[in-house]
């Protein structure tokens, strides 16, 4: 298989099938081609190939971990007032409570 050739997944898996069922099966490559209709250079440069791609090295590559990002709460709310100050209102709240609350934050009476 030549080097640089973009990779055909749905090949190189039927490849991979067929040489687990050589294994298996206790043939020769010749019977085991001749059974299957493969033609046997065939056979041995994927054989050769597979090889070298399972010995090719894993590549890591670097990560950074943050920390979680705590989405508001399903159903939540964001009260974004004049000031750029932000209230969050978790579901269930009170609205009695919230009103006195932005009247206080905006300064202004109840």
């Amino acid at each position: 298989m030549a080097k640089g050739k973009t990779r055909d997944r749905r090949k190189e898996q039927q490849w991979r099938r067929w040489m687990r069922e050589w294994r298996g099966s206790g043939l020769t490559v010749r019977a085991f081609c001749d059974l299957h209709g493969l033609a046997e250079p065939s056979f041995y440069a994927w054989r050769r190939t597979l090889e070298e791609r399972q010995a090719e090295p894993v590549a890591f590559v670097p990560v950074q971990v943050v920390g979680d990002v705590q989405p508001a709460a399903a159903g939540a709310l964001e009260v974004v007032l004049s000031n750029a100050r932000t209230v969050r209102v978790a579901p269930g709240f009170d609205a009695a409570t919230l009103t006195r609350l932005l009247a206080v934050l905006e300064d202004k009476p109840c």
